[in-house]
């Protein structure tokens, strides 16, 4: 076949109208579409059923992998596209000048070791796993330049066509792996410079550490020289994910429905004294004093058969990320000799991280080891790529690259290295410079590639080998078996070191690490006598552990999720596959629980605040969408009460440094305040700041709280990345609203929303549950759909179930995949010419 008929034979099959939408329960005939792609050793199939869920059948092992490549084009190409263009640094070349610092930065952090030791580092077959993986994706973007009607509408519009791809950037780009704790490092030295009385007690306020520790500043560091501001914003420039909040040169201007162009905010194109667009209006950030950074988290637990009802193990895990259009999550099911493997990866990686093979199932929770520090160097006077390093100037390895940028010449530019890690941020004036050592840019390190290997364990003993090697970032496996048995262990890379890791520290030579710990000096659990694994990000190593007191990492999720989901867990004797459904969709508020619980104490004499009140004393702490008083209680403890505790105890200027307190805590001073306020003053604090939280709600939702709903503000809304680039008309095409949601970021139905909205920012895009042995009888659930597309179905049509907290079936024998198959795609190995 040729190419341009290929190229119409795919047209057919991607355009138009070939999914059924998932609220149709009856599949159609499976129509099919044979064509030729170059690449493919023997002919294999992709049977697309009626969710939009690809089967992909090779019939070796490597033809998987392609097939996979070339699907994740087929339905998520500007998504992945856009992913290695950030993470490669290739943003200005497309998208203009306004993007040429942040590529300098993510190429900062690529890595640029060895690569011969870095393939060796995942296992045997892991480079050519990736070469059959991009080879699959570099077929299809070929398609698009024979055929440019394939390209998804955001090339069109912004005016630049897809990269081909190399294997090594499956590899070499590190930034999407959930970085922790530089950021935390550089806030906390912050509170040591501008409290001079006690600043312990003030950190103590600002952010819970696990197990309990006063954070101490090291010698040769002062805390009032570092450049805070400065040096975030290069690591978020180096490590956050795009928005395109400027259209590139030439590029389609965006039209509202009355065909005028629509103007670019002012705010978001003023520049600051550099000339450059913040970094707000570039990328989006996670910062350390938003809700949306505790919130961002995961749930998963693994329960023995002895207390199911069925006899077998349930896994479930809903990994929590931020939220946008489309999904960074992606459900795919993998069939070739030795291998049948189904569940989530992210589209621009091979493999599965989160579901099933034929013998076990297996699901990840982030684990906070602290994988990072921050250091700072003495400069040279005489010579800027020198600093001291026990007692001489040592030079910084430095590298020239040239950036392309479109409709202007190339840049040049210049990246400094310690031998720590990349500099971030240098001041000639003060002859200071910071840089980042991060474990995640060392060998085998790229995050989630290490599931390559343990997709393919059969049993506890070769997931755990495989769990040995792997690296970034930092996670909880749970684990079951066909033979009945469960497990946990948490893997990655965790740092030796003399001090605690909480504040930067001078890198002249007196702060180095000794090294990575063996896996086994981390605990594990294998068919304990509770009969249930849970974990949810919070500090679950043991304190009779070793391990607990080892500085593995200080900063974890609030437990609020953990607790919630152990006391359910715990409480069920036999429980099923519904019943983790259910838990993975409750919206039980412990923070909720506990600051009603205290406000129990607590009366007032004020007319309107008094409903309110009483309102609250008598609500369960359920955050659901048609409930009054989770409205006026999230809007309340986000916004007002923890600043109110804050504002009170400590100056202006620190107070505003501070922020919002950590729920936590702010729930332990309102709890016990002794040694805070006095108890007349904590109840005082409670009604103002539920006074300013009642007047916001009743000016958003008007005067009648019997009117009032948590949905009616809190809106689960996914964000394309060209959200501020489009006209109200395009919105309803690229976006996605899924309407009124229930939750909050501390529930087990993790709803996290921001500082300056409460919509949905991040939780659970992707649910799944389990039934370990019969595996057609798992439930599954992605948002807002498989496709990348906007001109499909499929992407949106996921969004309203799962935002009733229903799933799907994870169909994965043959006999329930072809009952369910709405389309089929047949692929033959092209001829040679």
């Amino acid at each position: 076949m040729k190419r341009a008929f290929m190229a119409v034979a795919v047209a057919a099959v991607f355009t138009g109208t070939s999914f059924t939408p998932a609220s149709a329960r009856t599949a159609e005939p499976a129509a099919a579409d044979t064509f030729e792609v170059s690449g493919l050793e023997q002919p294999g199939t992709i049977s697309i059923d009626k969710w939009g869920i690809p089967h992909i059948y090779a019939q070796t092992l490597y033809d998987v992998f392609f097939l996979q490549g070339f699907n994740a084009a087929r339905d998520r190409l500007f998504q992945i596209d856009l992913w290695r263009k950030r993470g490669l640094g290739e943003m200005a070349r497309d998208f203009g000048p306004d993007y040429v610092e942040g590529d300098r930065m993510a190429r900062a952090v690529l890595f640029r070791g060895d690569m011969y030791r870095e393939w060796l580092a995942y296992g045997s077959d892991s480079k050519r796993v990736a070469q059959a993986f991009t080879a699959g994706i570099n077929e299809y973007v070929k398609m698009t330049k024979a055929n440019p009607d394939l390209l998804p509408e955001e090339f069109k519009k912004l005016g630049y066509e897809p990269s081909l791809w190399q294997a090594e950037d499956v590899v070499r780009i590190r930034h999407h792996g959930l970085t922790l704790n530089a950021k935390n490092e550089l806030d906390r030295a912050q509170v040591f410079c501008k409290v001079k009385d006690d600043p312990v007690k003030a950190d103590w306020l600002r952010r819970e550490l696990s197990p309990t520790i006063d954070p101490k500043l090291v010698e040769g560091l002062d805390p009032c020289s570092i450049p805070v501001k400065e040096i975030k914003d290069a690591y978020d420039l180096a490590t956050a994910t795009p928005k395109l909040t400027k259209l590139p040169p030439g590029a389609e201007q965006a039209k509202p429905a009355g065909g005028q162009p629509k103007k670019q905010a002012e705010k978001t194109s003023a520049v600051n004294d550099k000339g450059l667009l913040p970094v707000s209006a570039l990328y989006d950030v996670v910062r350390n004093d938003s809700d949306t950074e505790r919130g961002l988290g995961s749930n998963n637990w693994v329960i023995g058969g002895a207390r199911t009802t069925t006899g077998r193990p349930i896994l479930a895990n809903d990994p929590h990320r931020s939220h946008g259009a489309p999904s960074l999550r992606y459900i795919s099911h993998l069939n070739a000799p030795g291998l049948s493997v189904i569940g989530a990866g992210e589209p621009f990686l091979p493999g599965i991280s989160i579901g099933h093979n034929d013998q076990i199932g297996f699901g990840l929770t982030r684990f906070y080891m602290d994988q990072e520090d921050m250091y700072q160097y003495e400069i040279n006077p005489d010579n800027k790529n020198e600093y001291k390093y026990k007692g001489r100037w040592e030079p910084m390895e430095t590298v020239e690259e040239n950036i392309e940028v479109k409709g202007e010449p190339a840049r040049k530019v210049t990246l400094r290295f310690t031998r720590h890690g990349p500099v971030l941020y240098q001041d000639d004036g003060s002859h200071t410079a910071w840089a980042l050592r991060a474990a995640w840019l060392d060998l085998g390190m790229a995050p989630y590639f290490g599931s390559m290997d343990y997709m393919r364990a059969t049993n506890w003993d070769e997931f755990k080998a495989a769990m040995n090697r792997w690296g970034a970032p930092g996670e909880n496996q749970v684990f079951a078996d066909t033979g009945g048995n469960i497990a946990w262990m948490p893997g990655g890379l965790t740092v030796k070191r003399d001090w605690d890791g909480l504040t930067p520290v001078p890198g002249d030579g007196r702060y180095e690490w000794g090294g990575y710990r063996d896996m086994d000096e981390l605990p594990s659990l294998y068919n304990p006598k509770a009969g249930y694994i849970v974990t949810a990000n919070e500090n679950n190593i043991p304190p009779d552990h070793p391990a607990f007191k080892k500085g593995v990492g200080y900063e974890w999720s609030s437990d609020f999720r953990a607790k919630r989901l152990k006391r359910v867990i715990g409480a069920s004797d036999k429980s099923s596959v519904a019943d983790s459904e259910a838990w993975q969709n409750d919206k039980t508020s412990l923070p909720a629980i506990r600051t009603v619980t205290v406000l129990q104490e607590v009366s007032t004499d004020d007319e309107k605040l008094k409903p309110v009140v009483e309102m609250l004393k008598k609500w369960d702490g359920k955050v659901t969408a048609d409930s009054a008083p989770a409205a006026v209680f999230e809007v309340w403890f986000s916004r007002y009460l923890r600043k109110a505790v804050v504002d009170r105890a400590f100056d202006p200027d620190i107070a505003k440094m501070i922020g919002l307190a950590d729920p936590e805590r702010v729930l332990d001073v309102i709890e016990n305040p002794d040694g805070w306020f006095s108890e007349a003053e904590r109840n005082q604090i409670m009604l103002d700041s539920l006074g300013q939280a009642v007047a916001e709600v009743r000016e958003k939702l008007g005067d009648d709280p019997q009117a009032w709903k948590w949905g009616t503000l809190h809106q689960a809304v996914f964000l394309h990345p060209m959200n501020a680039l489009l006209s109200d008309e395009e919105k309803k095409t690229f976006n996605v609203n899924a309407g009124p949601i229930g939750g909050s970021g501390y529930t087990p139905m993790a709803t996290s929303y921001g500082e300056k909205s409460y919509n949905l920012t991040a939780g659970a895009s992707f649910r799944m549950v389990l039934d370990v042995g019969q595996w057609d009888d798992s439930r599954v659930i992605n948002t807002p759909g498989q496709s990348g597309d906007p001109r499909q179905p499929g992407y949106r049509d996921l969004a309203p179930i799962w935002a009733k907290g229903e799933y799907i079936p994870l169909a994965f024998s043959k006999e329930k995949v072809t009952e369910n198959t709405v389309k089929v795609l047949n692929f033959k190995p092209q001829q040679q010419q």
